[in-house]
């Protein structure tokens, strides 16, 4: 009796979260879901999501640059992701003269779109299983070039599922030749700028247009002015109908890093020690470069992707620790391993499992907190200046900020790192200057001048002979979460133990950069004691938000005019008797990192909005999604349609769209 009173409590804890929307389900298998889907407001097919037999939604969503997601949506290749994905690219064509950061970029027609050296963008071809082949002694170099032979421009990867339980191999199509098209100001594309990241309510019109080429017989090619726009298999319709809470949403995208089934040593290390660590050492850094962007409109243009960069991760951390910590996520964790290990007692193939796991966290957690120290700090230097830089007119400029850096990163390494893990190279450089801030001098100086970068590369050297020698230890160079090949073997163990004992427990793997599909509805949620937050903002926040004294609040003079005016065209709406734009809204789709530029999807499937972020507590969803306050959040695709109309000018893109 007591063996079923465990069972039943352990699966019931188990079946509430699964019970809401969470889940990032492998497009392959989403028959699995379609019933559940169908219930709540979907009604196409699993064959319309994912086929390799016919065009299928996966067909008009791509990978972008490596860590974004886009949709297609013309028959042109005319492609939509967030303004933050594409911020480097446009910041690559910005300057002074040409400050497309600051006022935008429109091309009016084709041959002003403009080649972006470097990005490309993957399209699934199919996804399957190969567990059995590699069990059976096939290669898996063998597979992936099999795959890769297929077709022109064939990417291929392996990628595990469950720590590796289960095996999967993605063949893509790579397309290299991937041009801007169209970009709001900053003070749309990043309204509220690091003050509203990751905040609701929002009013931020993240997202940016770009266009795949591809050769003359619709092949991935290098860029040349021969390319043509490329004629996908399948775009994706753009819905101007809305969406109001309770509404059925669809996210197809791919999610980056997720750790769902890690144990409490896990959580309490991100939560209690990495996070925080990582948090104060980026206080400094980006303190640093906002006082140089201050001092001068060249260094702000020169620094704003790398300050957007540091000041992304640095938010989400602090939203994650505030949210794993309010919900108590430690002790919960704790709770469920105790009954775990009630339910598997005497177990000869799971009962060691939870005193391995934590004997292996003891073991590999210090070494790697010393690989997170230096990455935060030593490898944020640069190697050297190159010409390109030097050639700048601003080159001079920078002295004083880059000076600050280097004294940052090493008195942060110097504080941080733990003792057994320093590199002698440092402490021999620090013995020589005579303190840790005068050996930053020194390196500084030999690498600005480019008169002698060989103490920089020998602390770099000697960086990477610690981060082998810690590759070595944990057995594996995967590293983006405390892990170790150990670990996986056990993890691997463990989530099939889960599987078994919770048979009612709907499963799905973490994420890994690798296509889903997540599906919830629109929803606002409970802040705070007597504090609902609803799910939509409109055009009426922004202009409550405009200070023309602050960058990232200053809008666009056309916005203003046309809000003063009502001039908002076949956009507009009626929201309690006014006439407005919806810009932002809220749904209980499971999202994290890679999801940003996703599709959101109504339940016709079609476009209805971009996924661009997450409310701040939500960001623990990447270890524990709680349904009663994880939103994800969506710039409204009218608020979109309405940009690219009346502020860009560009009206020749939406002609191009299949627009409900």
């Amino acid at each position: 009796m007591k063996h079923l009173l465990l069972t039943l409590c352990f699966v019931l804890s188990a079946l509430l979260p699964a019970a809401a929307d969470e889940g990032m389900w492998l497009p392959s298998l989403i028959a699995e879901r379609i019933d559940d889907m169908r219930a709540k407001g979907f009604r196409l097919t699993a064959e319309d999501i994912y086929s390799i037999n016919r065009a299928s939604m996966k067909d008009a969503v791509v990978l972008f640059g490596g860590g974004c997601t886009g949709e297609i949506v013309s028959d042109r290749g005319l492609l939509l992701t967030n303004h933050h994905c594409g911020y480097d690219a446009i910041q690559r064509h910005s300057s002074v003269e040409h400050d497309y950061l600051t006022h935008g970029f429109w091309a009016r027609s084709r041959s002003e779109e403009l080649p972006n050296e470097g990005l490309n963008v993957r399209i699934l071809v199919r996804m399957e299983e190969v567990t059995g082949r590699l069990a059976a002694g096939e290669s898996a170099a063998a597979i992936i070039e099999a795959a890769e032979a297929e077709g022109t421009g064939y990417r291929a990867s392996i990628e595990q599922m469950y720590y590796g339980d289960q095996r999967y191999l993605f063949v893509y199509e790579q397309f290299d030749d991937v041009r801007l098209v169209g970009a709001p100001p900053s003070s749309i594309g990043k309204f509220g700028g690091d003050t509203d990241n990751w905040i609701w309510p929002r009013h931020t019109g993240d997202f940016s247009v770009f266009r795949i080429y591809a050769s003359p017989d619709n092949k991935p090619a290098a860029y040349s002015p021969e390319n043509v726009p490329y004629r996908p298999k399948r775009h994706f319709a753009v819905s101007t109908k809305g969406v109001k809470e309770g509404d059925f949403t669809m996210i197809y995208g791919f999610p980056g890093n997720t750790q769902e089934y890690i144990l409490s040593d896990a959580v309490r290390y991100v939560a209690r020690r990495s996070d925080p660590t990582k948090i104060a050492i980026r206080d400094g850094r980006l303190a640093i470069i906002a006082e140089a962007q201050a001092s001068d409109p060249a260094l702000r243009i020169c620094y704003a992707a790398r300050h957007a960069s540091i000041a992304n991760a640095w938010k989400k951390w602090q939203g994650e620790v505030l949210g794993l910590e309010r919900r108590r996520v430690c002790e919960e964790r704790e709770a469920y391993e105790e009954r775990f290990a009630a339910r598997v007692q005497g177990d000869p193939r799971y009962g060691d499992l939870l005193p391995q796991l934590k004997a292996e966290y003891a073991r590999i957690l210090t070494p790697y907190f010393a690989r997170e120290m230096l990455a935060e700090t030593l490898f944020t230097l640069p190697a050297r200046y190159s010409e390109a830089e030097r050639a700048e007119p601003f080159f001079a400029k920078r002295a004083a900020c880059e000076r600050a850096l280097f004294r940052h990163a090493l008195k942060q390494y110097d504080r941080h790192c733990p003792d057994g893990y320093r590199l002698p190279a440092f402490l021999d450089g620090v013995a020589a200057a005579g303190s840790v801030e005068a050996y930053a001098d020194r390196l500084f100086e030999a690498t600005w001048s480019g008169s002698d970068t060989t103490q920089l590369t020998a602390l770099r050297s000697d960086a990477s002979r610690m981060l082998q020698h810690i590759a070595w230890m944990l057995g594996t160079t995967s590293l983006r979460n405390p892990s170790s090949k150990r670990l996986n073997e056990l993890y691997a163990a463990y989530v099939r133990a889960l599987r078994e004992v919770d048979t009612e427990r709907a499963f799905y793997p973490d994420a890994n950069l690798t296509l889903r599909v997540a599906y919830g509805t629109v929803a606002g949620y409970e802040y705070a004691d007597g504090e609902y937050h609803t799910p939509h903002t409109t055009i009426d926040g922004i202009i409550a938000k405009d200070n023309p004294a602050i960058y990232d609040y200053d809008i666009p003079q056309a916005l203003r005019d046309l809000h003063a005016r009502k001039d908002y065209g076949r956009w507009a709406t009626s929201i309690d008797g006014r006439r407005t734009v919806p810009v932002c809204f809220l749904a209980t789709n499971h999202t994290t990192g890679g999801n940003s530029g996703s599709p959101i999807l109504n339940g016709r499937g079609e476009l209805v909005g971009i996924n661009f972020d997450r409310t701040w507590r939500s960001t623990m969803s990447d270890i524990r999604f709680d349904p009663t306050v994880c939103r994800n959040i969506a710039v409204d695709i009218r608020y979109v349609l309405l940009v690219i109309d009346r502020i860009g000018g560009a009206g020749w893109l939406l002609d191009e769209m299949t627009i409900r």
